[in-house]
């Protein structure tokens, strides 16, 4: 008898464990890798890309303006009474400043604008990733391309559930762009299937 209590014991001990075991499934994606699939992504970048050249476009007029100003001064210093040399002087100083203020500026303008562009994007994921670990009752989902894993078990790569649970959702509207994909699993220049 006592050995039949045992043996129960360890059964349900055992089926327990597995039970708990199956109740805490752990799941990894790469959301780096993720991300980059995503045709919103590129539709981002060639946004974000446009904002960066008319910006550079503008610091290079700005460029250019210095550059024909210090030219001038540096051909007619001569014949400049002291005041007028001095004010060119301060109006080049001046004028070099702002440009260095300005490409300060733009620099932080320019991460603004990838912020603002990407935030659609990883809010699709993000949502993408919580209906598949919903789905395949995973508690946890580690992001594997974060480099913050410390130490994990084996787990599901649910990156191929994911990239098809986005196929199935409409594209993240992306501020400024122009010719987004319409319909789901869609990729810029390409014609949905059926069409």
């Amino acid at each position: 008898m006592k050995n039949l209590v045992k043996s129960i014991a360890i059964v349900a001990l055992t089926l327990g464990t597995i039970t708990m075991a199956q109740a805490q499934k752990i799941a990894h994606i790469s959301l780096d890798s993720l991300i980059t699939t995503m045709a919103e992504s590129k539709t981002a970048q060639e946004v974000a890309q446009k904002y960066l050249k008319d910006l550079e476009t503008q610091v290079a007029t700005m460029d250019s303006e210095l550059q024909t100003k210090y030219a001038d001064y540096m051909k007619n210093k001569e014949t400049y009474s002291a005041l007028v040399a001095s004010t060119k002087e301060t109006e080049l100083q001046d004028l070099n400043k702002r440009i260095e203020d300005f490409k300060a500026q733009a620099q932080q303008d320019y991460q603004r604008k990838y912020g603002e562009l990407s935030k659609p994007i990883y809010d699709k994921a993000k949502k993408a990733i919580d209906l598949v670990a919903k789905e395949n009752s995973y508690k946890y989902v580690l992001d594997t391309s974060s480099g913050n894993i410390l130490y994990s078990e084996a787990s599901d790569d649910i990156l191929q559930l994911v990239m098809k649970k986005l196929d199935t959702m409409p594209a993240a509207q992306i501020p400024g762009a122009q010719n987004a994909p319409k319909t789901p699993g869609t990729k810029p220049g390409t014609k949905p299937a059926g069409k």
